[in-house]
């Protein structure tokens, strides 16, 4: 019947010629814009702080806030230095001097940040170390001070340097954690081989509830919006948020603040890419601004373009752009340090796309199912947030309200003479949620306590069987980070949820549960850091995916089970004059993970599973300054019910993962304005599979790039690249149906060149 199925050319190069048309045309409007860009407004150079003496990295995040700095702070400077106090109106150079007085640690302002521990040049570099904060202060790969074990933050130049057109290019250098499919809409992330909705995910601080239909992505994202993302593999804080089974993402999207430079008081930006495997053109237009405390910021993103071409030559059907993109923030900041920020972005992709949108090609037996359909995609996101921006020691709260919604529409496709058919069936997921927290601070280091909610609901809309789960929740939590003693960073805290869940016989169940998470770095050497951390979530009942909801389940007497999560891990890590080098192990036990199936007789909405994720990872890697070097290698096993898991699992569970090894270089040559690097990621043969299944097959791939920023246009920048050089023709080994013979899995493109222009003014 198909209602159980929710379980489950080339072009002209005449078009070619009408695109580049187009982005020599973006180009141009960019010159317009830049030749007329208004006069800039210098900003008030003195402004009020009050900042206790406390640790120096917790000392930095409130110097950021209230100097309106962004704040990049090198590797191991922090560790057990406490700063002096600030008090009083000051130059934020002045405030600085002050903070920290008697360290020894230099320090220089320039561009908006301010750069501590080394100079601003070397800081600037496109070097590993990312000094872009999003709160708390970081590097990149790492944080300091509000250190959580496991946890990698990509930055804003990491993100530049990436230029990411999709979710997995911003995951791209980081081999713990894998992307499958090779379609945006599709695309689903696995950390450490478990699949995204196991974790707390977030996008500017807002959960995100959006596990709508197993082919399509969970969280359809822009990445041109993204300023920084933040991962913690395995053990998340207890102020990551409910349900951080796994970890916990947060991506955080740009604002006015971060962009604005120079003092200016307006800016904006238009920049295009050009894809010649599949002819598509991406454009981004954006304006921003700040005055008397008032920032603003629009971004919208126009893609458009045709099916590319795998590694083998042919063309992967319904793999064509069509994304319309938006992103508004305006906020407010009172005399008095309060700050209100009301932000909103909507994406929606709507094309043709493969019938099952996460695989090439699927014989189900079903001759009256077409090989494509179409398919439309909308997730939007608002955030209302509430913060103190001049914070005392024991007085920095946030508020936040936020609404997060995820629609799919997809035809139904009946066997005859069955009627309607087609018909559209539509699925959406949204949460309501918001928390209330304030973070006290004092000389050891800082407690971040609050309160926080969700009501979450999962509801299909269908001609014949629609269907509703519901799930509330509200928490209350606490999690403290330290510098107890000399050498010595610790962070521990805990979370206790009552969950109220409704399915879809409109029956209540109610469940509460404790979780608990302790982590910490201890400097063995100057060089050598040990860590370990440790934690236990409960994460009450997920919701059912809403395009296998069946209106006849019964869920018994007691409802489905909640579930719960162990993760472990243990490492070192050491830094040494630009050399760094890491390894650390890890394992997660989810137990009673919930995966229902539509029919009833194979459990229905009481289904679950046990699932195991261990490994390893390494790295290494040298920052010479105006250029770097890493090397990732990463070993990921996951069972399911004591099984190699495969990619079928993956639709909910965790997918198989493997040997990872990535490698990234780039190099700046300053004397030009010019940058030049890549990356490789190679994934071996991998034979952790169920007995009789083929082993997965190898891959390499190699990307490259270059970027030049004329001096004599300085508001420019060109960007020229090559993704997949060596035309590899491979699905990722996250991508489903790899181990089914009556599956094509999608392929990934072949040799794809890219140019990029971005104006700026």
């Amino acid at each position: 019947m198909a209602l159980q199925e929710y379980g489950e050319q080339s072009r002209q190069s005449n078009r070619a010629k009408v695109v580049a048309i187009r982005l020599m045309a973006s180009a141009a409007t960019g010159i317009a814009l830049v030749g007329y860009a208004p006069t800039a407004l210098a900003q008030t150079t003195q402004r009020s702080f009050d900042i206790p003496a406390q640790p120096l990295a917790s000392a930095l995040n409130v110097y950021g806030r209230q100097s309106g700095l962004q704040v990049s702070l090198a590797a191991s400077t922090s560790k057990g230095v406490t700063a002096r106090s600030v008090s009083g109106n000051l130059s934020p150079q002045a405030a600085l001097a002050q903070l920290l007085e008697g360290t020894g640690i230099p320090y220089s302002i320039s561009n908006g940040t301010a750069v501590i521990g080394r100079d601003a040049t070397t800081a600037g570099a496109v070097g590993g170390q990312d000094g872009t904060i999003l709160a708390p202060i970081v590097v990149e790969g790492q944080s300091i001070g509000q250190s959580d074990i496991g946890e990698t933050i990509i930055g804003s130049k990491q993100l530049e340097r990436l230029n990411p057109s999709s979710i997995a290019d911003v995951f791209r250098e980081q081999a713990g954690v894998q992307v499958g499919s090779s379609l945006p809409m599709s695309q689903k992330v696995y950390v450490h081989g478990v699949e995204e909705t196991n974790l707390a995910v977030s996008i500017d601080g807002a959960r995100q509830n959006n596990k709508v239909f197993h082919h399509n992505a969970t969280n359809l994202i822009d990445p041109s919006i993204l300023k920084a993302v933040d991962v913690d593999s395995g053990i998340a804080p207890a102020d990551a948020g409910p349900g951080a089974l796994a970890g916990a993402i947060n991506y955080e999207t740009k604002d006015a603040r971060d962009l604005l430079a120079d003092g200016k008081s307006v800016g904006g930006f238009v920049t295009s890419t050009y894809n010649f495997n599949s002819d598509t053109v991406v454009t981004g237009l954006s304006a921003y601004g700040q005055k008397d405390g008032l920032d603003f910021l629009g971004y919208f993103t126009f893609g458009k373009g045709h099916e590319f071409h795998g590694g083998n030559g042919d063309v992967v059907q319904g793999t064509e752009t069509d994304l319309l993109s938006g992103l508004g923030k305006v906020g407010y900041e009172f005399d008095s340090g309060d700050r209100f920020e009301l932000s909103h972005d909507r994406l929606v992709d709507d094309a043709i796309r493969p019938f099952r949108a996460n695989a090439g090609l699927v014989n189900s037996g079903k001759p009256w199912e077409p090989a494509l359909r179409d398919y439309r995609m909308e997730r939007q996101n608002t955030v209302f947030t509430y913060t103190d921006e001049t914070s005392e020691g024991w007085w920095d709260p946030t508020f936040q309200l936020a609404y997060s919604s995820t629609e799919v529409t997809v035809p139904v496709f009946l066997r005859p003479p069955l009627t309607p058919s087609p018909y559209d069936a539509i699925g959406k997921t949204s949460s309501f949620n918001g928390k209330l927290e304030n973070k006290f601070s004092f000389g050891l280091g800082n407690v971040v306590a609050g309160l926080d909610f969700y009501r979450d609901k999962a509801s299909l809309s269908d001609y014949f069987e629609p269907g509703t789960e519901r799930a509330s929740n509200v928490g209350l939590y606490a999690q403290a980070r330290i510098e107890p003693w000399e050498r010595t960073r610790l962070s521990f805290g805990g979370r206790a949820d009552h969950q109220w869940f409704t399915g879809v016989d409109d029956r209540d169940f109610s469940n509460s549960g404790l979780s608990a998470n302790i982590s910490g770095e201890y400097d063995l050497t100057d060089v050598l850091t040990a860590k370990a951390g440790f934690s236990r979530v409960w994460a009450g009942v997920p919701l059912a995916e809403n395009f296998i909801i069946n209106p006849g389940w019964n869920y018994g007497p007691d409802g489905p089970e909640p579930v719960t999560a162990k993760n472990y891990m243990i490492g070192l890590e050491a830094e040494y004059e630009g050399f760094t080098a890491e390894a650390s192990l890890f394992r997660t036990d989810i137990a009673d993970a919930r995966v229902p199936v539509y029919g009833l007789a194979a459990g229905g909405a009481l289904r679950n599973r046990d699932l195991r994720s261990e490994g390893f990872e390494l790295g290494l890697g040298y920052d010479w300054g105006s250029g770097y070097v890493k090397v990732k290698y990463a070993h990921i096993d996951v069972d399911v019910d004591g099984l190699p898991a495969n990619s079928d699992s993956g639709n909910y569970l965790a997918s198989p993962v493997g040997d990872i090894i990535t490698i990234t270089a780039a190099h700046t040559f300053e004397q030009w304005n010019l940058t030049v690097g890549g990356d490789i990621e190679i994934s071996p043969e991998y034979d952790h599979v169920v007995s009789g299944t083929e082993p997965y097959k190898a891959y390499e791939v190699v990307n490259v790039f270059t970027e030049w920023k004329p001096e004599q246009m300085q508001h420019f920048t060109f960007r020229a690249e090559v993704k997949n050089l060596f035309d590899e023709s491979y699905s990722d080994r996250a991508t489903y149906g790899q181990e089914f013979g009556n599956v094509t899995p999608l392929f990934e493109p072949g040799r794809s060149f890219l140019i990029t222009a971005k104006a700026t003014f």
